[in-house]
């Protein structure tokens, strides 16, 4: 009989920013396989952007509170959406990270309730 593979997750953001080391090491010590995609080195597609986006709202992607954010002055705009998701793509700074992708499952930013309830459910295909 073979042996069930491990779950799955791909994981957007950057090596040195903390939220992003703390999904890395939520999901290894759960034994899950980790698709790492360093945001410096691959920046996000446009397609795999805007599906979160379109999933989770434009805002819950954006780092509203972060310093990219308010070095563009974001804190003051009054955007649309469709806005909102020109800037994230213009500037990925602003995305707040991590991404994370669990079969169609996702989720921005550090999000540990969300990674456990993922785990309390059946596997995605």
């Amino acid at each position: 009989m073979a042996q069930p593979s491990a779950p799955s997750v791909q994981v957007f953001g950057l090596v040195d920013d903390q939220p992003t080391r703390a999904a890395l090491r939520f999901f290894k010590e759960r034994r899950f396989t980790i698709h790492f995609v360093d945001l410096r080195r691959k920046p996000i597609a446009a397609g795999e952007l805007r599906r979160f986006s379109d999933r989770l709202g434009p805002r819950a992607v954006l780092d509203a509170g972060g310093r990219a954010a308010r070095e563009a002055g974001l804190g003051v705009l009054r955007m649309t959406d469709a806005e909102v998701v020109d800037r994230l793509l213009a500037d990925q700074r602003l995305l707040r990270l991590p991404l994370v992708r669990y079969g169609s499952s996702l989720s921005a930013g550090r999000d540990e309730a969300t990674w456990k309830a993922w785990l309390a459910t059946p596997r995605p295909g």
